[in-house]
């Protein structure tokens, strides 16, 4: 695997201009990989022992934090991110925190799954930021409170060791526990602050929650589809196409830019398990001027499988949800859609259930990662 950057240290304070100039980040090679801390995927902090200064919800915010240098309350900066007031000693001799003094957050992951990589990101808290941070995993099932979580009863299990990180930075940390979490503990020692949590990884959902619905979105990021690769990510990702709910605005699904050639660009998908599919969507919402022209759409069963067309090339309307039923339902483990020439689509949805076969291994995958 490809060496992680590391950064430690505080930032240089902030001089005015762009806050991002100074910014430390780096290439993670995990990122490809949903994040299963993804608010959109039903994510949430849901405790934390400290907030004093910026409340723990933000951790899980989308896009980059935001810094305004004039921005002040009651308690001081506000800051867009999750900040403690600072530690103290137990008197004046010892002023200064214990050697294990932390404070911690519960974060319950929108989609269960095997955590692949963590970035603990800094962004904005130059000198306030925590010295070390560390994560640990649990697999809970159901809704559990944070008493329930915070319970002997519960096994948690180190992702990230206690770790020095830099501020105003992009701490990445690459995980290699070979387990299905539901949720994550983030400290940070002894205090301070972090702007956002990302948590990328593969989702492992529920085959008994599957098997009660019967028929689902089988390449649906939450049920755990993924995509494989695509074309074009240039205006937006293509995983944007199979997250939950319809999309409300043009960046919340895929786009791409404009072809000066004769091709036509296309996303390839892995499903959530073999299945039959009776059924399919493709959504342009909010793309007016810009959506693909036309599309099509193919299936697999297995790596080795051949194409099979099951939608041909069709013309698509802008900002319009377009609902195909298929008579004669295929069976496969992979899909992909084709657009010509270019242009997005916002949603692709593919209705089925899975066989016995693909039942079988989604229920071995999760038993084997302790779910």
């Amino acid at each position: 695997m490809t060496a992680i950057e590391r950064f430690t240290g505080d930032a240089h304070p902030y001089g005015g201009g762009d806050p991002y100039a100074d910014y430390r980040t780096a290439d993670f090679p995990f990122t490809h990989h949903a994040d299963l801390a993804d608010r959109r995927l039903g994510a949430g902090v849901v405790a934390a022992n400290d907030e004093f200064f910026a409340q723990r919800e933000n951790l899980l915010l989308p896009g980059r934090a935001e810094f305004d240098p004039g921005h002040f309350g009651h308690k001081g900066k506000v800051m867009d991110g999750w900040e403690t007031r600072r530690r103290r000693g137990t008197s004046a001799e010892d002023p200064w925190p214990a050697a294990d003094d932390h404070d911690w957050a519960l974060i319950r992951l929108g989609a269960p799954g095997v955590v692949r990589g963590i970035v603990v990101d800094t962004a904005h808290f130059r000198g306030n930021h925590p010295a070390a941070v560390s994560v640990e995993g649990a697999s809970v099932a159901g809704a559990p409170s944070p008493g329930e979580l915070l319970s002997d009863d519960v096994r948690w299990t180190t992702l990230v060791p206690r770790t020095p990180v830099g501020g105003h930075a992009a701490n990445g940390f690459a995980v290699t526990a070979e387990r299905r979490f539901t949720h994550l503990r983030l400290k940070q020692h002894p205090d301070g602050g972090v702007a956002r949590l990302r948590v990328y990884g593969e989702i492992v959902p529920d085959p008994a929650w599957l098997a009660a619905l019967g028929t689902f979105d089988v390449v649906a990021l939450e049920n755990g589809g993924r995509v494989e690769d695509a074309s074009d990510r240039f205006y937006s990702p293509a995983a944007n196409t199979i997250r939950p709910g319809r999309s409300q605005k043009m960046d919340d699904g895929w786009e791409t830019r404009r072809r000066r050639d004769r091709g036509h660009d296309w996303i390839r998908y892995l499903l959530v398990a073999q299945a039959r599919i009776r059924a399919l969507e493709i959504d342009t919402a909010y793309l007016k001027g810009n959506s693909a022209g036309w599309a099509s759409v193919s299936v697999k069963d297995g790596e080795d499988g051949d194409w099979r067309e099951i939608l041909p090339r069709t013309r698509l309307q802008p900002d319009t949800d377009h609902r195909f039923v298929l008579p004669d339902p295929p069976t496969a483990t992979h899909a992909r859609v084709d657009i010509h020439p270019d242009g997005g689509i916002s949603r692709l949805r593919l209705f089925g259930a899975l066989t016995e076969t693909g039942a079988a291994a989604l229920t071995a995958r999760h038993r084997e990662l302790g779910g």
